[in-house]
């Protein structure tokens, strides 16, 4: 993988995971758990972008697939995390959370595929 595909990747996870532990910890959505989420996806993103071009096309193995529903998944959280702050639905304001953690932990699986194939691998 390209430097900076790796770069722009693990931006995504560090900017992804604040937003959403953040706003699992505080146990309610704010605006800035959102800038966290929309920074995490315009990075990964990139970093996605960066690695499709460098490898020189999408992939259909694991880590290609679940990058996709991965990236599609955060594009739908942003966008419901920006509906829901804006409509102030408190209700869902409290419990936003579940989503998120889903969202990230469905993200996990392309930021750790590759390692687990090249330790498989050996």
């Amino acid at each position: 993988m390209s430097p900076a595909a790796s770069i722009a990747i693990t931006a995504a996870l560090v900017l992804y995971s604040i937003g959403v532990w953040g706003e699992r910890l505080q146990g309610r959505l704010k605006p800035w758990h959102l800038g966290f989420f929309w920074a995490g996806l315009v990075c990964d993103t990139i970093g996605t972008g960066v690695m499709i071009d460098f490898v020189g096309g999408l992939t259909g193995d694991v880590h290609g697939v679940s990058g996709v529903i991965a990236i599609a998944l955060m594009l739908v959280h942003a966008v419901w995390a920006t509906v829901v702050l804006r409509r102030r639905d408190e209700a869902m304001i409290l419990r936003f959370h579940r989503f998120s953690i889903f969202v990230w932990l469905v993200w996990l699986i392309p930021y750790f595929s590759p390692m687990f194939v090249a330790i498989a691998a050996k």
